[in-house]
């Protein structure tokens, strides 16, 4: 699968899976912009682009401030493929009283739904015919993992979105298609794994082998182990695919 001359956009790609993807479009021959809100965005964007010898270009910017993502996109260049990858995820139990907890939940619904919606809309206008948009969606779009409700539901919203657009945008060839990665060695995941085990009063070690146990395939994803099917969904052998959900768990959950 080649992308030479072709445009890809990765938004949350100054670390973990958005990184692994904008890495393996860049070698397979793209011209690639990321974007994150985060310093280290250029030095990220560089890395890249001196690896795989092509140019890769970083945009600073808070998907959630829509202002600030139309400026980001209103001069780019023709745009072939977007990955929506920007997230975060944070503990947000319900019971909480915790105010931090409570902006949190917002600020995870705000990054995780609202801003890939403002990244797609202005997205859009640049986009070509037969254009391709992913997004980064979980496996907690189709389970759930208790006090983790901005999370899982956002990502629940995501999916739902991911089948909204398919329909929108079929009429103009583009396809709208989701990845939902299982557990993937991330600062994010890691963080949530240490949570975890320390409200379940249990090693980490434990908790991670019971979690990846469970997997028909047993072991912790990398992030490079997950970037071939968002090269495949925005290749033209998927062309024919759209409205779907991409279970990358290693069989964790069969849905």
């Amino acid at each position: 699968m080649r992308f030479d001359g072709k445009h890809v956009v990765v938004t949350g790609a100054s670390r973990g899976i958005g990184r692994g993807v904008a890495e393996a479009f860049a070698a397979a021959g793209a011209r690639v912009t990321i974007l994150a809100d985060d310093a280290a965005v250029s030095e990220t964007a560089s890395q890249m682009s001196r690896q795989s010898a092509q140019p890769v270009a970083p945009v600073r910017c808070d998907i959630t401030d829509r202002a600030a993502v139309q400026a980001a996109f209103r001069d780019m260049a023709d745009i072939d493929v977007l990955v929506n990858n920007a997230g975060l995820e944070r503990l947000t139990p319900v019971r909480s009283e915790d105010a931090a907890v409570l902006d949190t939940y917002a600020r995870i619904i705000d990054i995780n739904v609202n801003g890939s919606f403002w990244v797609t809309h202005a997205v859009l206008p640049h986009m070509r015919r037969g254009g391709r948009i992913i997004f980064t969606a979980s496996i907690w779009g189709k389970s759930v993992e208790a006090e983790f409700a901005a999370y899982c539901a956002s990502k629940h919203a995501v999916i739902g979105l991911t089948r909204v657009l398919a329909k929108e945008l079929g009429k103009d060839g583009i396809t709208v298609n989701a990845v939902c990665p299982g557990w993937v060695r991330t600062e994010a995941s890691m963080r949530s794994l240490r949570i975890m085990a320390e409200r379940s009063g249990r090693p980490e070690a434990e908790l991670l082998d019971e979690i990846v146990g469970g997997q028909a395939i047993g072991g912790l994803m990398e992030p490079k182990d997950i970037a071939g099917p968002y090269l495949f969904l925005a290749s033209e052998a998927a062309a024919n695919i759209t409205g779907q959900a991409l279970n990358i768990d290693r069989g964790e959950v069969m849905i």
